[in-house]
């Protein structure tokens, strides 16, 4: 290692192997970490076998490797490799003990891997009129059920050496159209906001990570998505809701943001992102990404060194086998 800091982004890659581009074009720029999609995820082995291979592109055994693995409609690793588990409202309705167990399943099953961040849990709450791309990934319409399962979950990731990632702060649940397609605005009064949709982030604010929303909140900034927004990640997300941890963007390749892949990310590290996140592997992307990037600050450093310290200091022993049979019992057989 050069004794720098990795650049401020985090990367995809497009298949289940490294080419000798993308290997290249790791070494180089160095980032802190990956995020994986289905289409890299083959069997355990192969699985296994590039998370080694993505550290291996930095020469750091450490690096943050995330993956999405939700449950329900959001899960990419599945059957016949992997347990398929129930969506977040499934796993609601079942209580706070299985929402745990479910998460330390989840999180036995990503650390076999090298997997060390799941971007889970949701802690969106969803609007009547909202857009369904929440929807049953939400754990309810109520402030303490979500805070309750999304505590639970956790604690059981975090029991098994995995890093949580709060989403979609400070909230996604109001968003009437889906951000991966076109930018939501929320025009709530800040009461109203305060009130409700950022209660799940304020009550969980000690947890180590969490990642933003592409939406505009009018009250607090009417013309950038939080992502983007300096105004809403100082005042709202570091300050009202007082979340001190790694602050990493949703993905810089969904439409609801403007400009250039590169004027992106230069925006939401400038905004207060403590990382940017760009997940569909495309190398020109990413190269844009890497120029316009910035190395990892020393305040994002002490954020992501107290993750790390913190996922070592809660793992904890457990029976995999006597895991899966109570977790069936409390789903009534499913999962």
């Amino acid at each position: 290692m050069s004794g720098r800091e990795p650049l401020a982004a985090i990367f995809g890659c497009a298949g289940t192997v490294l080419t000798p581009d993308e290997r290249a074009f790791f070494r180089d720029a160095d980032p802190v970490g990956f995020i994986l999609f289905a289409r890299n995820c083959a069997t355990p082995d192969q699985l296994r076998g590039l998370v080694a291979e993505l550290r291996a592109a930095i020469a750091r055994d450490d690096a943050p490797v995330l993956i999405d693995q939700e449950g329900g409609r959001v899960a990419r690793l599945g059957p016949p490799h992997w347990r398929a588990y129930p969506s977040a409202r499934r796993i609601a309705a079942a209580g706070e003990e299985a929402a745990r167990l479910g998460a330390r399943l989840t999180a036995d099953d990503l650390a076999a891997l090298g997997i060390t961040v799941d971007c889970l849990p949701v802690l969106d709450l969803p609007a009547a009129d909202a857009d369904p791309i929440i929807g049953d990934r939400a754990y309810g319409e109520r402030p303490d059920t979500v805070i309750a399962m999304g505590r639970a979950v956790c604690e059981g990731l975090l029991a098994g050496g995995v890093l949580p990632v709060m989403k979609h702060i400070p909230g996604h649940g109001r968003a009437t159209v889906d951000s991966h397609r076109a930018l939501p605005r929320v025009e709530a009064p800040l009461a109203a906001l305060a009130a409700r949709d950022f209660l799940p982030f304020r009550a969980l604010a000690q947890m180590p990570w969490a990642m933003t929303a592409h939406v505009v909140y009018g009250a607090i900034d009417p013309d950038d998505p939080a992502t983007v927004s300096a105004p809403l990640i100082a005042g709202t997300i570091r300050g009202r809701i007082g979340f001190d941890g790694f602050l990493v963007s949703d993905d810089l390749s969904m439409a609801a943001l403007a400009g250039t892949i590169g004027a992106r990310a230069s925006r939401a590290l400038a905004a207060g992102c403590d990382v940017v996140l760009h997940c569909n592997g495309h190398m020109d992307e990413m190269t844009d990404v890497a120029a316009s990037a910035r190395p990892l600050a020393e305040a994002g450093r002490r954020r992501l060194d107290s993750g790390e310290a913190l996922r070592k200091a809660h793992l904890a022993p457990f029976d995999r086998r006597e895991g899966e049979l109570r977790f069936a019992a409390l789903m009534g057989g499913e999962g």
